[in-house]
């Protein structure tokens, strides 16, 4: 499509552990428009991050291909590379982690502006200033030390780092996960502000259903390092297709005690089989309350079953 500016063909990510290979990200592709917010959800392990990391060129893909404004970002060298970089930022998901505690808070957000040289002397401070300002802290904290700070500052502080260079796209990493939850609330509509102002493209990383509900225009649904499912975010929790997403969404606590009595809850039995091993048909199959029994021999096509919704499964073949 002609507003695409990421898409990802066919990706695999596999680590070579010491008892075999663990295929975090195993052949997934997605594609993410221009302007807007691409929710990824999935429970822990799922391989969300990894993906994240790969499309970022963190981590080197092991198969597939990411096109970023066209252009193969695996590929990329030189200037292109050191562009590429500029263009694509992360906000990773600890933030007490992400920050250097050597680092003052002015000289942690202006890394990326002294990296590619784009100001310095009174201009790079008056820039730092604009930043703090904008993810909402006060000018003076430019002197200040990582250490000084809550788990919500830091975080804005993280936020204002990605924006310092102005990029198209953001990688945001379960941002507000280690965040309490009135500090969540804040911070994501922070996150929709600067996307309002600033044009910006998120790739939203989170386990919390809930709240990409608020903030993601489409939404993909990942299991065992695939994906299952993909449509637009209100279309997805209005009519869910894959039984995964449907026991998802089916833990999302409803504030009406009413809704919530009547309502069935979907308690998914077994574990989550080995990302070393995986099974060689659905990977959820072994789990799935709608399983049958070529899930267990066929992995399950990629279809769209109705307009922009995708979804991975033989009850829709």
């Amino acid at each position: 499509m002609a507003d695409t500016i990421l898409e990802v063909t066919n990706l695999k990510k596999y680590f070579r552990v010491s008892n075999g290979v663990l295929k975090a990200v195993d052949n997934v592709s997605l594609s993410i428009r221009l302007g807007e917010t691409f929710g990824l959800v999935g429970e822990s392990g799922c391989g969300k991050s990894t993906l994240g990391r790969t499309i970022m060129r963190l981590y080197s893909a092991t198969e597939g291909r990411v096109l970023f404004n066209g252009e193969n970002v695996h590929q990329l060298k030189g200037k292109k590379l050191k562009q590429f970089n500029r263009e694509m930022q992360m906000v990773f998901q600890d933030p007490y982690a992400s920050l250097n505690p050597r680092m003052t808070v002015g000289d942690i957000i202006a890394e990326g502006i002294d990296i590619h040289g784009l100001c310095s002397g009174v201009q790079r401070r008056t820039r730092v200033a604009e930043l703090l300002q904008t993810v909402g802290l006060p000018e003076e904290h430019a002197s200040r030390f990582p250490h000084e700070f809550s788990g919500g500052q830091r975080q804005r502080i993280g936020i204002a780092r990605a924006l310092a260079i102005k990029p198209q796209f953001i990688v945001a990493d379960e941002p507000v996960s280690a965040l309490d939850v009135s500090v969540q609330a804040q911070v994501i509509n922070l996150f929709k502000r600067l996307q309002k102002d600033n044009g910006l493209t998120y790739l939203f990383i989170s386990h919390d259903l809930a709240m990409v509900k608020h903030i993601a225009d489409r939404c993909g649904v990942m299991y065992l390092g695939a994906l299952m499912e993909v449509a637009v975010a209100s279309e997805l929790y209005r009519k869910p297709l894959h039984p995964y997403t449907v026991a998802l969404l089916s833990a999302i606590p409803i504030p009406d005690p009413e809704v919530e009595r009547k309502r069935e809850r979907i308690i998914l039995e077994g574990d989550v089989p080995s990302p070393i091993n995986p099974p060689p048909g659905c990977r959820f199959f072994a789990r799935c309350p709608k399983a049958m029994p070529e899930c267990q021999v066929d992995a399950p096509l990629w279809l769209e079953v109705e307009k922009e919704h995708f979804v991975a499964c033989h009850l829709y073949k």
